[in-house]
């Protein structure tokens, strides 16, 4: 009897002992053996890049280069710098610089090959391959924020998302929204004036905070047919949950895991968020007008199809787990981005007046006394002009990524599966040998025939991405930003104000790090 026993625990030692030394195999293939594999296939073809440590990558030598850096200078309207890519990305440049246009670098596991090489930009801007997706980390170490909507998922199932969500964002769909746009954004103006009104004609206010619940409130009525005060508490913790990830890493194996400090404060966000949702999801099913054809009801009616396309719906996911995960994704994409698109546009404005009143002259000549339109969106082509230019100075997306979810070949270079593409939007925009030697300087009239007759290879302007993963609301964005700044050059004159400082910053969007501050006059 006792020899059975010493028998079944040397039985047991040796399955425990299997078990633990297949998980830390996994794990030292995932962590150190599988980059290597990634880099050696990258750097074997000539592509060169800095040496990484094996569990941070080039995290380290990011953050010294990050700290060596100047912080930029306060500038006044007239001597304004747009060439802040330097200063908010110093790795990046310095790379560039030493290895060449195409340079490979790593947070923790997650190998970047970073491409700035603009012919390489644009076959892979032609591609329409479904081998060529967004990478997993969106999904993983990004979960909280975009889990696996239309935003971080690939294949049939980011293919079924699409499906429901773009035909909403379509330019004749956006054509009736025009009218909630304008609605909003005269509600809005309405507090501006009572606060000019109290101060004697002239107002200084910071304009982030009234672009945030302007959007807010444009999005929600458009997209889930509710006011902005209803949602105004998920926004509010969309918000801190994104400055929340804009300070940690990517990539560092099992740190998403770890119940840190950081950790614990982004999972009790997720957990309020996703019950938030779901709250204005039980709201809308217990309405008596719950048959409103918005975009909510649309993605309640996926989540119960059990039809055809059900089958490009993973298996793990659950009907509560899809809305949720794409109320995130629309939320996050149609508020903060055009909030903060809005507040750089009435920046480059208020330090341009020269193109404030161009543009105030054709607002004032199409539009009259009378309210904006759809119809006459389309004519004001020197506002166009101020917008694209702006958001070539100061895209809101600081990268297009892609993962080689199967071996992919652009330009000669073979890029293995699971190997991360990185092309840094700013990079491109302000590339002298694509835009001229005046590429930091703001010149709307650069895109006086389109993009195709402001820069060499027209593909390198993404402010939207680029590709078959271009942003599906572009159109709403734009007839967003010509609303609320035609609405308010027909009302106001704005300048700089004295306190406002010019620093852009990242936080997983390219915003104003002290905010815009205008001063404001009737005109």
């Amino acid at each position: 009897m006792e020899q059975m026993m010493i028998i079944a625990a040397q039985m047991l030692f040796s399955l425990v002992f299997g078990a633990l030394f297949l998980v830390f195999a996994r794990i030292f293939d995932a962590s150190v053996l599988k980059p290597r594999r990634l880099r050696s296939a990258i750097v074997k073809q000539g592509i060169r890049g800095p040496v990484p440590s094996n569990l941070y990558g080039n995290i380290p030598e990011m953050k010294r280069i990050a700290e060596s850096q100047k912080p930029m200078e306060k500038n006044s309207a007239e001597k304004m710098i747009h060439d802040w890519f330097l200063v908010v990305f110093p790795h990046l440049e310095q790379w560039r610089n030493e290895y060449g246009s195409t340079f490979l670098y790593s947070t923790g596991t997650i190998q970047f090959l970073c491409i700035t090489d603009a012919e390489m930009v644009k076959e892979m801007s032609l591609c329409t391959s479904l081998n060529l997706g967004k990478p997993s980390y969106l999904s993983t170490e990004r979960g909280p924020l975009l889990g696996r909507g239309i935003l971080s998922s690939n294949g049939p199932y980011w293919a079924h998302q699409r499906k429901i969500i773009a035909p909403e964002f379509y330019l004749e769909r956006v054509k009736g929204m025009v009218s909630l746009m304008v609605e909003s954004t005269k509600a809005m103006l309405k507090t501006w004036e009572k606060k000019m009104e109290d101060s004697g004609g002239k107002v200084e206010i910071m304009v982030d905070e009234d672009f945030r619940s302007l959007s807010a409130d444009i999005i929600s009525r458009v997209c889930f047919g509710r006011i902005y005060v209803v949602g105004e508490k998920i926004f509010s913790q969309l918000q801190s949950l994104q400055r929340l990830m804009s300070k940690g890493s990517i990539g560092v194996p099992g740190m998403r895991h770890l119940p840190t400090k950081h950790n614990r404060e982004l999972w009790r966000l997720e957990r309020e968020i996703d019950s938030m949702i779901l709250g204005v999801v039980q709201s809308r099913n217990s309405d008596d007008d719950n048959d409103k054809k918005d975009l909510l009801q649309l993605l309640l009616a996926a989540a119960e199809n059990e039809g055809d396309d059900s089958k490009n719906i993973p298996a793990d996911m659950t009907p509560s787990k899809f809305i949720v995960d794409n109320c995130k994704n629309i939320y996050l994409a149609g508020h903060e981005t055009t909030s903060i698109s809005a507040s750089w546009c009435l920046m480059m404005l208020a330090a341009h007046p020269d193109w404030q009143a161009r543009a105030r002259e054709e607002v004032l000549e199409i539009c009259g006394m009378n309210m904006p339109t759809s119809d006459v969106l389309r004519n004001m082509k020197v506002l166009d002009m101020v917008i694209q230019e702006t958001l070539r100075l100061y895209p809101l997306v600081a990268y297009v990524v892609r993962e080689a979810l199967q071996d992919i070949h652009f330009k000669g270079l073979n890029i293995p599966r699971e190997a991360t593409i990185q092309v840094p939007i700013p990079r491109m925009h302000q590339d002298r040998a694509l835009w001229g030697s005046d590429a930091h300087q703001f010149k709307p009239e650069r895109f006086g025939n389109g993009v195709s007759g402001a820069c060499k290879i027209p593909q390198a302007y993404m402010p939207f991405g680029y590709g078959s993963r271009t942003c599906a609301g572009h159109h709403f964005a734009m007839a967003e930003l010509k609303v609320i700044l035609s609405l308010i050059l027909s009302k106001f004159r704005c300048s700089l104000s004295p306190a406002y400082h010019h620093s852009p910053v990242f936080r997983l969007a390219i915003q104003p790090q002290h905010g815009v501050c205008i001063l404001l006059q009737k005109l």
